[in-house]
């Protein structure tokens, strides 16, 4: 063991030689100290060089290689009482001691980290009156010749004692020191029951501590004492942190960039200041004015759901993630409009007075510094996306905005309260809501001197990364405590400072939806130590990851981990859970542009529920609309116009009208679905139109190109029977159209579908001829017991056969009698299989109501109604809905119509619309 320690000791020159030498045979009882006594252990120099003395020899783009591991020269025990010069550790200290190393046996109960040496220690400060440094670190047996430093949380003042697992983190992943790492941490130089507990940075060695240099002291000892017992320097040196932590990670690159060769910094709190600021700002918009601003849980919750109603379609999955946040951001003001309180009082649970949607603007809007600067030049402290799926209440994080006006304990002021008192003015009764973070007054110099000793917003990475130091860096886009938008502002400053191209060989910055302070509906899983080696061993840089979601609810899904600025996008087929089914983009020019509206004023053919034969003019520059009805069996209602504008819902496509609430949507291949104000009642009336359609003038007329068997779903209105009312009854069929133009229905006499037979007693037969002066197809009734005939009938109602992409979606409009007044959609009566109806859909009902609908293989949901969808029953083409929403739905080419079979005024007889 001696030898072997004077040899590695040799390779570092004599004073390193000696110390250990002295150190050996001071665990063997002898020399330097006596039997077991006190004795100095060695540092490693700053920059040493490789193991061994021998240049690093991996070369790039290989897999990093597991070296042999190392096993100690001296033993567990003999490094208690063991002490460490201030003259050895870079920043001024009174020197280091070993207070205890207890060798830890893998056998050991409740020991899941094989076996180690737990050493703990403590480094005396320069000031008297200052706390202590405690500091851990762990020594395996099996040592893989690398360390990892964890950085601190919150206010620190809790040992990080190393031990931790990687955090975000596989699933069943050992923690790092059961994969042969050393690792250590400390408590910043103070101690305390809570990390929101402020009153340390009253003393100035303690906020310095915590402001970073205990980092520097404790790796400096850290290190020494892993060259001490396995008598060589590390192979590998890792820093990983998360949130104060990821603030330290990125503090120690600025300050000391050449002591680690990576870094992994989650949620990092970079703005330190800003952060602080912030909490403040919004302590003041909740509790200043007599606490007018205030927000209820239930106040919260509604500013939650009708954030997230209006942006989670914006990436193509209804999934309770917001992706597409830039998008969302674009519709601040319209949610806040759907906020607002009559006349701007507090006058609704459901709504908010004018004072409390400040405190919105407050958690949601950046605070811009005009009259000073923070470290680095910094003007500017993020705001949160509470607009864009950040969650502050509810069971999806563990934060919220306080119990009680008066109480003031909002999570998101604690610690800004704490800040005020103790890192900047140092009076422990002041009142920080007196304190204008804009405008600090006699503080301002004192705010900007605490944001030099605490914040890591310095640009320039340039000396980590040219000593080949690589940096991964994540961010939940909902994080409620530390904003994400200062660390895209951060990655954007480094950019500006370095080039693209130097960032991109040295930085890795990921942005993850859903996610927010280690809380959120979306909390990733992935191996960042893994990607983190294999880049600095390897030279392997990461790309796009995938994350596997460790919430209980929706554990296992996955989302791809997007590099910054894109973002997961839904390709709009295939299971929501699955990553392989999203991209990750970056939008360009206007992200809630419609894709599916026309280029120029274009006309849609179709017509309503209520039978009646319509067009519809769109004039895309103006976002008006026109619908004129063509044909109709009600009284008054033929050559009638409804005029309006088309207003954005916030999610791609729709829009909301004049129609009585109805919302139009433009769906791919040319499809609209809206309503038009209903003629009977003060409800809107579904309709369907098509920009492209079929059309046969030609003598004789030949329907081979749309002529198929299919199911049919429609619906029968009676506006006769009862006065000013509308009996509505859900139909169900099958049918044939044939070459000729003829077609014939058939119909089970109980649920209604059934496989189409030419045989089949059938209860209506006609044929189809075209009328040039409406674009449509008249519908003549022949007798339903004699042959398919091309001439004679009664006219009964008209036929649009809208073209879809070159498809046909044939839509029958009745208009028999007011009694027998309808619209009927066929579809083909051919397998359909799970998967081809994925989608969102925007539908209308025949009761005048907007809902969302998704299809997601078998699983289906309509307004919130969640059912299970077996295919193709009872007949082929047709899904079948059980008793969670029941029902049948047939889909043709975007075209989604579900017939309810719930008991009769439970739901809607029949809704229709289309896939976004």
């Amino acid at each position: 063991m001696i030898d072997a320690a004077l040899r590695v000791g040799r390779s570092f020159g004599p004073a390193i030689g000696i110390s250990l030498v002295s150190l050996v045979l001071a665990a063997c009882g002898g020399g330097g100290g006596g039997g077991g006594g006190a004795g100095f252990f060695p540092i490693v120099p700053n920059n040493p060089p490789s193991s061994g003395g021998l240049p690093d020899t991996d070369p790039p783009g290989n897999p990093p290689e597991n070296p042999p591991p190392v096993v100690p020269v001296v033993a567990c025990a003999d490094l208690t009482g063991k002490s460490l010069p201030a003259s050895l550790i870079s920043l001024p200290t009174q020197g280091a001691t070993v207070t205890s190393a207890t060798p830890v046996a893998a056998t050991d109960a409740g020991n899941q980290l094989g076996d180690y040496c737990r050493v703990r220690g403590t480094i005396q400060p320069v000031d008297p009156a200052s706390q202590l440094i405690n500091f851990a670190v762990n020594l395996p047996e099996k040592w893989n010749q690398k360390t990892i430093h964890f950085g601190g949380g919150g206010f620190d003042g809790v040992l990080i004692d190393g031990t931790e697992v990687i955090r975000f983190g596989p699933a069943g992943k050992p923690a790092p020191l059961a994969l042969g790492y050393a690792t250590y941490g400390d408590d910043s130089g103070h101690q305390s029951s809570s990390i929101t507990d402020g009153k340390f940075a009253a003393n100035d060695e303690q906020l310095a501590n915590y402001g970073g240099l205990s980092l520097k002291k404790t790796r400096d000892v850290a290190q020494a004492l892993v060259f001490a017992r396995y008598a060589m320097k590390p192979k590998h040196a890792y820093f990983l942190g998360t949130s104060t932590g990821g603030r330290d990670a990125l503090s120690y690159i600025q300050r000391w960039p050449l002591d680690y060769d990576g870094v992994i910094a989650n949620e990092p709190a970079l703005n330190y200041t800003g952060t602080r600021l912030s909490n403040v700002a919004v302590g003041r918009a909740l509790y200043g004015n007599n606490a007018a601003g205030w927000l209820s849980l239930d106040k919260t919750l509604r500013v939650q759901k009708v954030a997230m109603d209006a942006c989670d379609k914006l990436d193509g999955a209804v999934d309770n993630i917001v992706s597409n946040v830039e998008s969302c951001r674009q519709l601040n003001t319209q949610i806040l409009d759907l906020l607002a309180c009559p006349g701007g009082l507090d006058t609704a649970p459901t709504c908010l007075s004018k004072e409390q949607l400040d405190t919105v603007r407050a958690i949601e809007y950046p605070l811009d510094f005009t009259t000073y600067s923070l470290a680095n030049g910094i003007k500017r402290a993020g705001g949160y996306n509470i607009l864009e799926g950040t969650l502050v209440a509810g069971p999806y994080t563990s934060r919220d905005l306080g119990t009680s006006p008066t109480k003031r304990d909002a999570n998101v002021y604690v610690t800004g309260d704490q800040w005020v008192k103790y890192f900047v003015t140092r009076i422990a009764d002041f009142d920080p809501v007196t304190f204008n973070p804009l405008a600090p007054g006699a503080y301002t110099a004192r705010v900007t001197e605490v944001s030099n000793l605490t914040d890591a917003t310095n640009p320039n990475l340039a000396p980590f990364f040219d000593h080949g130091g690589r940096l991964i860096m994540l961010h939940g886009l909902a994080d409620e405590v530390i904003s994400n938008n200062s660390t895209i502002d951060y990655y954007k400053q480094v950019v500006a400072t370095l080039g693209q191209a130097a960032v991109d060989k040295g930085m890795r910055f990921y942005t993850v939806p859903g996610m927010g302070h280690g809380t959120g509906v979306f909390i990733p899983n992935w191996d960042s130590l893994a990607a983190l080696e294999g880049w600095v061993e390897g030279g392997l840089a990461p790309a796009t990851g995938v994350a596997v979601d460790a919430v209980p609810a929706t554990y296992g899904r996955t989302r791809p981990l997007c590099l910054f600025p894109s973002w997961p996008k839904y390709k709009g087929s295939g299971s929501l859970d699955a990553a392989v089914n999203y991209s990750c983009v970056t939008e360009v020019g206007d992200p809630l542009a419609c894709p599916n509206l026309p280029a120029a004023v274009t006309t849609y053919k179709g017509g309503n529920s209520f039978g009646e034969e319509l067009s519809v003019k769109i004039d895309p520059a103006a976002m008006a609309y026109t619908v004129t009805i063509d044909e109709s069996v009600q009284d008054g209602r033929k050559g009638v116009q409804r005029s309006g504008t088309l207003v954005s819902q916030g999610r791609l496509c729709s829009y909301a009208s004049s129609e009585a609430g109805a919302v139009f949507t433009f769906a791919a291949g040319g499809v609209l679905a809206g309503g038009v104000n209903a003629p009977v009642g003060d409800d809107f009336a579904p309709l369907l139109a098509f920009q492209n359609t079929f059309e046969n003038a030609a003598k004789p007329a030949v329907f081979n190109p749309v002529a198929f068997e299919g199911n049919v779903v429609g619906v029968q209105q009676d506006t006769a029977s009862m006065v000013g009312e509308v009996t509505t009854a859900a139909q169900a069929f099958a049918v044939k159209l044939r070459n000729a133009g003829t077609f014939q229905y058939c119909r089970d006499p109980v649920v209604g579908f059934v496989p189409y037979l030419a045989s089949c007693t059938s209860p209506e037969k006609g044929y189809i001829t075209y009328n040039a002066t409406r674009n449509a197809f008249d519908v003549h009734t022949t007798d339903a017991s004699g042959s398919a005939v091309t001439e004679g009938g009664v006219i009964t109602g008209s036929m649009v056969i809208g073209l879809v992409n070159g498809n046909p979606v044939p839509v029958h409009l009745v208009r028999a009698s007011k009694t027998n007044a309808g619209l009927r959609v066929f579809t083909p009566q051919l397998p359909l299989a799970p998967g081809a109806a994925d989608g969102s859909y925007a539908l209308s009902s025949v009761k005048g109501e907007n809902h969302d609908a998704t299809v997601a293989g078998s699983s289906f949901n309509l307004g919130g109604a969640a059912a299970i969808l077996t295919y193709d029953t009872p007949v082929k083409g047709v899904a079948q809905a059980d008793a969670g929403r029941p029902g049948n739905f047939i889909f043709n080419n975007g075209v989604l119509v579900f017939l309810s079979t719930a008991t009769a005024g439970t739901n809607a007889a029949l809704e229709l619309g289309v896939r976004h």
